[in-house]
């Protein structure tokens, strides 16, 4: 006698898993959707699971799950959780989904006293399509408290990833027992992260000062580059000894140029500069990483030291690095750490990623950066970022901003495993919970899921378009920022390019939302500000064409024969 709960995704193979579980002999299969009349992909996917079971099995359809496993002990397999939840809540309605509270208990129940061998199917929160609407929500909520309280009584729990079981292990939470009140909220129950040692005690972090009499939050109305002189370009480009268009995006590349800088032909950059912004985040002790919290310190002494991946990228680009502390864990050196807001952000999954006065501080310093750097004479941009764990809370802002399903935005990051990935989804579905009152709220969402350093980059990235200064923007972490950054200051994408396409899910749904396409497609995922620099000889390129290249007058070259 043993009581199994086979969790996954869409399409995600559990319900196969489920008729391996349950053996081969004579069964009791129970579906709980109702008949699919009228859908005829639902029709044809309810044909093919018939299809496979064996003749032994017996069929009961029905949503009164509590009568079925009262009658009985032979092996039952029941399937799905989901298409049972969602039926019952057809039935006492979804605006009442306290009613439900009999129903789980019900449930629970009788599958804890089932005398028989036990298969319950159910989805994973984050990992099924569920609409951003009321009824999602309750769906959503009820369907992870259900999932948790099973798991606490179930003698072995799976979760199905592309076909691949994977055992899942853990303590089960205080409620989520069998007599226990259902949880508020869906729990992740996966493989726990591995132990770390406590890290020393510290001393507290000052708040760097900002003008008090100006408001980091507020923005002048943006004016985007200027078309007048972008047409120029374009008018020029059909004077260069070349067929018009035959240099693809390197031509739009270029008239962004000579826009972003109002002048035709375009000047070649004279300091071109990487700024890097470092950081750790508290979500990352759950096990989101690959890499432990310490390597962010010692990363940014590395850059600092001139012995990382974007110093040697940044040399071959014609530019200089930056690297400023905003949120590390540890201590750097000094002349590193004058902007720096916090030691590491908070756990975004259980807890808020800073406070107020930290929120607004960390915009400010991004802001001065940007400054600092125009006011040194910057002509461009370059944003990149150091933090591990860094790129959880990037999803779940851009999965917040785009209304996207959370599993459709965790990513692989420094490359962890299958655990490590459950242990990711469960935290971005946790913070895009806790994100959803805030997504109108730019100050709001970076203090509750971001982190100091995301938000210091939006401030950055929003004042480097009041400077009028263009940007190439990186990946993930740095195109999550420039989505807050482009609701602080509406327009201010018009003055950002996208260095490449980093493989991290999250990174093309935020490029489309701000309509920007890579340059580059390389399957970077480093972070620094890498895939940015790589891109800045496309970016010199462009200014060169434009200003060096001889016009057909000029070379004395014929120009396209007239039709």
């Amino acid at each position: 006698m043993a009581l199994t709960l086979v969790l996954g995704g869409v399409r995600s193979g559990k319900s196969a898993r489920a008729e391996q579980l349950i053996g081969t002999g004579p069964v009791r299969y129970v579906a709980t959707a109702p008949r699919p009349d009228g859908d005829p992909d639902l029709v044809a996917r309810v044909a093919a699971h018939r299809e496979r079971r064996p003749a032994s099995w017996a069929t009961v359809e029905t949503q009164d799950l509590r009568t079925v496993l009262s009658e009985g002990s032979a092996p039952t397999l029941v399937d799905d959780l989901g298409g049972w939840l969602a039926a019952r809540l057809d039935a006492v309605g979804w605006d009442t989904p306290e009613k439900m509270t009999a129903e789980l208990d019900g449930l629970v129940a009788a599958a804890a006293a089932y005398p028989g061998d036990l298969v319950l199917v159910s989805p994973e929160v984050g990992l099924s399509v569920v609409p951003a609407t009321h009824a999602g929500r309750v769906f959503q909520d009820l369907l992870g408290t259900v999932n948790a309280r099973l798991a606490a009584i179930a003698d072995r729990a799976e979760l199905v990833v592309a076909g691949i079981p994977v055992p899942l292990t853990g303590a089960a939470l205080p409620g989520s027992g069998p007599d226990g009140a259902p949880l508020p909220a869906a729990a992740p129950i996966v493989a726990p992260a591995p132990s770390r040692p406590a890290a020393p005690s510290l001393p507290p972090v000052e708040l760097p000062p900002f003008d008090p009499d100006a408001d980091p939050l507020a923005f002048p109305t943006l004016s985007p580059p200027d078309p007048f002189i972008g047409r120029e370009a374009r008018d020029r480009q059909l004077e260069l000894t070349k067929p018009a268009g035959s240099l693809g995006r390197l031509e739009q590349l270029g008239e962004w140029i000579t826009a972003c800088q109002g002048v035709c032909p375009p000047k070649q950059f004279d300091r071109a500069r990487i700024v890097v912004f470092a950081g750790d985040h508290g979500v990352a002790a759950g096990g989101v990483s690959a890499y432990p919290p310490e390597v962010t310190a010692q990363m940014v002494g590395n850059i600092a030291a001139g012995g990382a991946a974007i110093n040697v990228l940044a040399a071959q680009a014609e530019a200089t690095v930056r690297v400023e502390d905003i949120a590390v864990a540890g201590d750097t050196r000094e002349d590193l750490s004058r902007n720096k807001i916090r030691r590491s952000s908070g756990d975004i999954a259980v807890t808020d990623a800073m406070n107020d006065e930290e929120t607004i501080a960390a915009i400010a310093a991004g802001r001065r950066i940007a400054d600092e750097e125009v006011d040194s004479g910057a002509d461009l941009l370059v944003l990149g970022d150091m933090g591990i764990g860094n790129t959880t809370p990037a999803a779940v802002l851009v999965g917040a901003l785009t209304d996207t399903e959370p599993v459709l935005v965790v990513g692989r990051g420094t490359g962890i495993d299958d655990n490590a990935w459950m242990r990711k989804a469960a935290a971005i579905r946790d913070g895009m919970y806790r994100a959803r009152p805030h997504t109108g709220n730019p100050k709001a969402l970076l203090r509750t899921v971001a982190g100091a350093d995301l938000a210091a980059m939006a401030g950055f990235l929003a004042q480097a378009a009041v400077r009028r200064t263009p940007v190439i923007l990186d990946g993930v972490v740095v195109t999550a920022a420039a989505l807050v950054a482009n609701d602080l200051a509406p327009g201010a994408a018009s003055w950002w390019t996208a260095g490449h396409l980093s493989p991290e899910p999250a990174h093309a749904l935020a490029l489309r939302r701000l309509d920007l396409e890579p340059l580059l497609d390389l399957g970077l995922r480093l972070g620094e500000g890498s895939g940015a620099a790589l891109a800045l000889p496309l970016v010199r390129s462009a200014v060169a064409v434009l200003g060096e290249m001889a016009t057909f007058d000029s070379a004395g070259v014929s120009g396209k024969s007239a039709d």
